[in-house]
């Protein structure tokens, strides 16, 4: 196929590329700079809404994973209008742009988050649960209703609500290992909030799977179906690693270091979130469970 990705510098869209070069597609990159285009790349700049519709045409494939990074700096203002515009704007624009194509792709598959469900205790969540009301929530939301436009000129469109992101290579996990490796790693405050997550390996499979699959469309959690509290997701990785983890990091802590607003929606919330529709649609995880996961990803090359 010939694919073209938006975000193709971050952590997830650097393995994508990779990976899909490897299974022999043509990849091409949408990028934010416009000196010194490296081959298979497209300048855009989706703030001052800047593209050329004509180098779009005729690709097979749209993958939309373009945002401002959550997880670095407190939530000031600016910052929460950066990932705002970044995801809703930027998602909108590009949204629109295909829909006006000759020529346009088969699919357009944009990034999303389980964030959409907001803090659900212990309640599990499927595609069809109720969407939270915080500010991660009205995001996802608003992200994911920037691609009707493309959705509505026939093109097939799938929301993928990614849980946390585990590799050893970048996200959560790479930061938790110095941590963990050097003894003081513990569980985020009580330690009883449910943590979904996917390996990055079954998050290629879902990215491909919804790609050449002509039923997927719509929303789809992707997540394993075995999401685990916090204190277990602690216990698990520290046996892993051959390491203690008795150091615990109280919630009042997290909230005086990244303020209440993003420590809460980003390491206290709760949210226990099953793959649904991936599961109905015949997904087969390739690591479901988070002991065999590890281990796998702790493993080496």
């Amino acid at each position: 196929m010939k694919i073209l990705i938006s975000g193709s510098s971050g952590f997830v869209g650097s393995e994508l590329v990779v990976f899909l070069q490897k299974l022999g597609h043509e990849v091409w990159r949408l990028v934010r700079y416009q000196d010194n285009l490296s081959q298979n790349a497209i300048f855009w700049d989706p703030q001052k809404k800047i593209i050329n519709p004509s180098l779009l045409e005729h690709f097979d494939v749209v993958i939309h994973l373009a945002g401002e990074n959550i997880a670095s700096g407190r939530w000031t203002t600016e910052k929460k209008r950066r990932i705002f515009e970044s995801r809703v704007g930027s998602t909108l624009f590009l949204s629109e742009v295909l829909s006006k194509l000759k020529f346009p792709p088969r699919c357009f598959i944009s990034a999303s988050a389980i964030g959409i469900y907001g803090d659900k205790g212990t309640s599990y969540c499927n595609e069809y649960t109720h969407h939270g009301t915080n500010f991660l929530a009205d995001v996802c939301e608003q992200w994911e209703a920037a691609t009707l436009p493309a959705k509505n000129s026939k093109i097939r469109t799938v929301n993928l609500r990614f849980g946390i992101v585990l590799s050893a290579k970048g996200g959560a996990l790479a930061k938790m290992l110095p941590i963990f490796k050097w003894g003081l790693g513990g569980r985020l405050g009580s330690g009883q909030q449910y943590m979904s997550w996917i390996t990055i390996d079954d998050l290629m499979g879902v990215v491909l799977f919804a790609a050449t699959n002509q039923t997927i469309e719509g929303p789809y959690n992707v997540v394993s179906p075995y999401p685990v509290t916090n204190s277990v997701f602690t216990a698990i990785l520290a046996r892993t690693l051959g390491c203690p983890a008795i150091l615990p990091v109280p919630a009042f802590a997290l909230n005086l270091l990244m303020g209440k607003e993003m420590a809460g929606q980003l390491l206290l919330n709760s949210t226990r979130v099953e793959p649904s529709r991936l599961t109905q649609a015949g997904y087969a995880f390739l690591f479901p469970d988070l002991a065999v996961a590890l281990k796998h990803l702790l493993s080496g090359p």
